[in-house]
């Protein structure tokens, strides 16, 4: 076996060791004060350590002064980017919240119904009514005030009008106050009529500016001012109220609100000149080179009429001014009168959603259009003596004055007030 070497630390020196090695603890004791021995002289010459460093004086920092004018323009100009940008995405998120808010309301509606089993043959009936939405009333706080003021039991007529139909505006309100009614509203599209309004205590609102319902409501023809309904009711709606709209060449001869069934999301007056029109009819079509299915059977019903009708502020009817306000605007040359029956009335089909909002048509001897009125009423003894609660005269462009022989005859009792009127317009 080779033999183990040993360091000189180990190995015995002359004296008293008789040349036998430390033991292990001599080693480590003769380790020490060779270190501490080292440590002392290291200290001594090199009191500022082996690695000298340089005087703070010596050292050139950069200086903050020098670039604190370029670094604040390049923050400024950073927080405002960045403030933008927070806006966008702050309107982005308002849109959105606006959105599920809806769709959150209408995924709830049923929440709270209790689940009921289908009853005997001949008992079940669907629901109708839909429910009301909850009122925002951040939408429009001027125009919640007014209607707090004005409403009865959350609803009101409103009628929009510029200085075009002034005089027929006069005859509108001057009913109106006759029969007693009190919950009703002009919506003023220009300086004058709000000012004429007020100087005949009529209960009018004018809107904030807005430059796209703005020019034309000064300047629009009849069409183009109806067409703006759709985009003004929705705050009402929003804010909880029903309304009666009012188009201005209607007679009041009582009180709407007590006509009203209030079950669905929309009552309207129909175009319709008796029960098969206005309610609906199985219309046969004949296709001769049919052969044995050359009859197809289609059903019919004569539009409403969208100058009247009592909208309740729900989820459905929401839709329908959203919808029929959409259309109008991309298709500027459609009639929104048109546009107010499609939706209502196609159903659901490949490409297309129909709108489930829930409907019914008024009676039409007590909400009469002018063609009932002139082409049927007036020559039938029991019918004239009929008290409808309005005349529309919406058949007729000689408006002015067939509004006031209809006052003739039905307020002022004279019997032959509308004899010299053509059934139609010549």
């Amino acid at each position: 076996m080779a033999s183990r070497r040993e360091s000189p630390l180990m190995r015995g020196g002359g004296g008293g060791g008789g040349g036998q090695p430390l033991s292990r603890g001599s080693r480590i004791a003769a380790a020490v004060v060779v270190g501490v021995a080292l440590g002392c002289l290291c200290a001594f010459f090199y009191p500022d350590g082996f690695f000298s460093r340089a005087p703070d004086s010596a050292i050139h920092w950069p200086r903050r002064a020098d670039s604190v004018a370029c670094d604040t323009s390049r923050e400024v100009a950073n927080l405002k980017s960045q403030l933008l940008s927070l806006e966008r995405k702050n309107a982005e998120f308002r849109k959105q919240i606006n959105e599920l808010s809806m769709k959150l309301q209408l995924a709830g509606q049923g929440e709270n119904e209790v689940l009921y089993k289908a009853g005997p043959f001949g008992t079940v009936k669907a629901l109708r009514t839909n429910p009301t939405v909850s009122p925002d009333l951040s939408i429009n706080p001027r125009l919640a005030k007014i209607l707090e003021q004005v409403a009865v039991k959350k609803e009101l007529i409103v009628a929009l009008a510029n200085s075009n139909v002034k005089e027929m505006l006069e005859m509108w309100f001057t009913n109106i106050k006759r029969v007693g009614i009190s919950n009703y509203l002009v919506v003023a599209l220009d300086d004058s009529i709000e000012n004429f309004c007020k100087s005949n205590d009529v209960p009018v609102y004018r809107r904030d500016p807005d430059d796209g319902i703005d020019n034309i409501g000064k300047t629009g023809g009849n069409h183009a001012v109806s067409g703006l309904k759709f985009r003004i009711l929705r705050e009402f709606l929003q804010l909880g109220y029903s309304v009666l709209l009012s188009d201005i060449d209607i007679i009041f001869f009582q009180n709407p609100f007590d006509h009203l069934y209030r079950d669905s999301d929309v009552e309207s007056m129909s175009d319709g000149h008796n029960n098969m029109t206005a309610y609906g009819f199985n219309d046969v079509f004949d296709e001769p080179s049919m052969g044995w299915a050359r009859y197809a059977h289609t059903m019919r019903i004569w539009v409403y009429n969208s100058g009247f009708f009592f909208i309740r502020p729900t989820i459905p009817s929401i839709e329908l001014l959203d919808r029929v306000a959409g259309r109008l605007s991309r298709e500027p040359k459609s009639w929104d009168q048109a546009v107010f029956n499609e939706e209502l009335f196609f159903p659901s089909h490949p490409g297309y959603e129909g709108l489930h909002a829930s409907k019914r048509t008024m009676d039409i001897y007590l909400f009469m259009n002018s063609k009932v009125l002139f082409k049927t009423v007036r020559k039938d003894a029991h019918l004239r003596k009929l008290k409808p609660v309005i005349v529309h005269l919406n058949y007729h462009p000689d408006k002015s004055d067939r509004m006031k022989a209809v006052i003739e005859f039905y307020v002022n009792g004279k019997q032959n007030a509308l004899e010299h009127f053509p059934d139609g317009s010549e």
